[in-house]
């Protein structure tokens, strides 16, 4: 089994665009964006570019030469926020999600930064364990609207 992470750039806007759309329908549940949000942008390339230049990293995993995941990370105000994370079905379980954490931490450690947060769904059981398991401490509720299904929980690394 040979994994890597590595940090991309933006004239790899495609593979960013496949693995987000990926994401999005594999995975709807976890994230804010929708897949119909996304998918009319497929042959947008300036809009998947500036999504890339826009944040300020982002990665990706691969596991035995498959795509297996991505991950982001956001630098404001001294601080640093994980978005965007998804591990593909096949590699999980195999510690694509402790990679992908890991290089935003190390990202955020080489600028000297040592909070890092993170905003998760409440009923994502498994992103939550992996989180504790790296650091973040769950500090309670940070969305709340009539709809249950899109309560998050903010959690914090020191």
């Amino acid at each position: 089994m040979v994994m890597t992470v590595t940090r991309i750039t933006v004239e790899q806007w495609s593979l960013w665009r496949e693995l987000r759309l990926q994401a999005l329908e594999e995975s709807p549940y976890a994230f804010s964006s929708t897949l119909a949000e996304w998918q009319g942008a497929g042959d947008q390339e300036q809009r998947w570019r500036l999504r890339l230049e826009n944040v300020d990293f982002n990665a990706i995993a691969t596991l035995d030469d498959r795509n297996a995941g991505m991950v982001s990370g956001v630098l404001e105000n001294g601080r640093v926020e994980l978005i965007s994370m998804w591990v593909a079905p096949f590699a999980r379980g195999r510690k694509i999600g402790d990679a992908l954490v890991d290089s935003v931490v190390r990202w955020a450690e080489g600028m000297n930064i040592t909070t890092v947060e993170l905003r998760v769904k409440e009923h994502n059981l498994q992103a939550i364990a992996l989180y504790v398991r790296h650091g973040f401490k769950d500090v309670g509720i940070d969305n709340c609207d009539d709809n249950l299904e899109n309560l998050e929980r903010l959690m914090v690394r020191n």
